[in-house]
């Protein structure tokens, strides 16, 4: 009765091959220099060029801007679903975001979704979702872990509605994007989308908005990408 052990030894195999392996993970920013697929636009719309002496590039690993702020740096390729892991650094009065799902024209705060990178410094005057942490905004973080002036460890997972965020270990956000039905407002006080209405695909960037000389700094970019 050697059939079914064989049966079972092919169905086993069969179930092996059948499952799709993770990912790769891959560096976000792979080589030194002005990153390639990337490019600078304005602050407030990113169909918009960015300013002139606006520069982004990566020395010895850490991504960072140089002269004028107000600027985003957007990855030109268009993601749905992945995991995102980087390292960032800012200043006294450091202001910068994550740009998720964003499409290439308009504000990606409100058009996308913007994770806040933020120094409290910043703005005083804050909401806790305008601080880091915030889905900018929307929604605050559950508790506020940045450590100002240094390193601080985001980890994102962007599937389906399903976005989960922790900040140097801790969970500071779980969200179902589809139970997300308030209008925002805008900058100039016009009504944005809730969450729940807002792009499923759409591109990944990086804001520098910091006052003061300081620039935001990232490292240890890497991504997977589901879709």
């Amino acid at each position: 009765m050697r059939f079914p052990a064989l049966f079972l030894l092919l169905a086993l195999l069969t179930g092996c091959q059948s499952r799709s392996p993770n990912p790769p993970w891959q560096a976000l920013f792979p080589d030194e220099g002005i990153p390639r697929g990337w490019v600078v636009r304005a602050w407030n719309d990113v169909s918009q060029p960015g300013p002139t002496n606006s520069v982004w590039r990566v020395e010895q690993g850490v991504l960072t801007s140089e002269g004028a702020r107000g600027c985003w740096l957007m990855w030109e390729r268009e993601l749905g679903d992945f995991e995102l892991e980087y390292e960032f650094r800012l200043g006294e009065r450091g202001n910068s975001g994550l740009a998720l799902r964003a499409p290439l024209a308009g504000d990606p705060a409100f058009d996308g979704m913007e994770l806040q990178m933020a120094d409290y410094r910043y703005n005083p005057a804050a909401k806790d979702s305008e601080l880091t942490g915030g889905i900018y905004r929307v929604i605050a973080p559950f508790k506020q872990v940045y450590r100002p002036l240094d390193w601080n460890r985001y980890e994102v997972s962007l599937r389906g509605t399903h976005l989960r965020v922790r900040l140097n270990g801790e969970l500071i956000q779980e969200v179902d994007l589809d139970s997300q039905t308030t209008a925002v407002l805008r900058h100039d006080g016009k009504s944005a989308p809730p969450l729940r209405d807002r792009p499923r695909r759409g591109h990944l960037g990086f804001q520098e908005l910091s006052r003061g000389g300081s620039h935001a700094e990232v490292r240890e970019a890497q991504i997977q990408i589901w879709d």
